[in-house]
């Protein structure tokens, strides 16, 4: 049973005002006086109200619908993922509501906050580390959660995923045990998997008395990105003999630059990626890749949130599906 979310009559209460000021004020905040206005929002940010856009009856009933928030549409990952939570949930009756924020908290907050007003049963969210004010609206919700991609950070409610910090630290300790000793390390969208990529490298490197190496970029993962990235490479750590990066598009569009530029991989530079994506691994010489389960996450955490909604109990807490190293040719 889905918990009584707070109303605008909650807030009216608190405040000291009509419902109708209130509902005016979230409406059009310019129709009210500035400290009412900002009373308003200080009481309806306390008590975690969403807005409701269902028809009334769903506040109490089933909306057969899961929230789905995913960082990029446009991010092979998360595509493969939606299929695996859609081979489950539709058979189920279950539609997906789905919203992107673009890897920033605040925009998450608000996609959160969008799906929430329609009254979905449950959420599936793509981050392990979320704001303050969008924790606040899950609780108040009162809905099951599943976060994805991540089985390392302690979830709100069940997370299923893989170790990204083993995943990376195996793929460069077999990068180190094939002879490299220079690898860089290409960071693109620095989110807290990303990083959690960085300490998996650091402490393959550091293991064996070598040097990490990080080069950081904030925008999007992109061949481009991969292909600048592998420039700088050349010109500022011209002894690298391999690169280990965050995304297998970073590593393809950086292979691809070594081929304009006459670089040898994998004889002058090893090139490596992550959740072996289909370009990487049917292109010539195949891309070595950590080859992660995106379609098989999305199938079990659509599973373990449908089980939670029906009542029900769930599994365990953290759900490590693993992932498997492929060395390809490009080591």
């Amino acid at each position: 049973m889905k918990k009584k979310r707070p109303t605008l009559q909650d807030i009216a209460d608190k405040v000291g005002a009509t419902k109708m000021t209130v509902s005016r004020c979230l409406r059009d905040p310019a129709t009210v006086s500035e400290g009412l206005r900002q009373r308003i929002f200080e009481v309806a940010e306390q008590l975690g109200y969403i807005p409701n856009r269902a028809p009334d009856i769903l506040s109490k009933a089933k909306s057969h619908a899961i929230g789905v928030l995913v960082p990029s549409l446009t991010n092979q990952v998360f595509a493969e993922v939606i299929v695996g939570i859609e081979t489950i949930t539709e058979p189920a009756g279950y539609h997906l509501m789905l919203s992107h924020y673009g890897y920033s908290q605040e925009l998450e907050e608000r996609s959160l906050a969008s799906l929430l007003s329609y009254n979905v049963d449950g959420v599936i969210l793509s981050d392990s580390h979320h704001s303050p004010r969008s924790l606040r609206m899950l609780e108040t919700a009162g809905i099951p959660t599943v976060e994805i991609m991540d089985s390392l950070t302690p979830p709100l409610h069940q997370a299923v995923g893989y170790d990204n910090v083993q995943a990376a630290y195996d793929m460069v300790s077999e990068m180190i045990r094939r002879g490299r000793r220079r690898i860089i390390y290409l960071a693109v969208r620095l989110d807290e998997r990303t990083r959690q990529r960085e300490a998996g490298y650091r402490r393959a490197m550091q293991e064996q008395g070598l040097e990490p190496v990080t080069l950081q970029r904030s925008q999007r993962s992109s061949y481009s990105v991969g292909a600048a990235l592998l420039g700088e490479i050349l010109s500022d750590y011209p002894t690298a003999d391999g690169i280990f990066c965050t995304n297998d598009d970073v590593a393809v569009g950086a292979y691809f630059e070594c081929l304009r530029r006459g670089v040898k991989v994998p004889e002058q530079l090893a090139v490596a990626g992550f959740h072996g994506h289909d370009v990487g691994q049917v292109m010539t010489p195949r891309l070595a890749s950590v080859i992660t389960p995106r379609q098989a996450i999305g199938e079990r955490a659509a599973s373990e949130l449908l089980r939670r909604i029906r009542g029900e109990a769930g599994g365990e807490a953290a759900i490590d599906l693993g992932y498997r190293i492929e060395p390809g040719m490009t080591l």
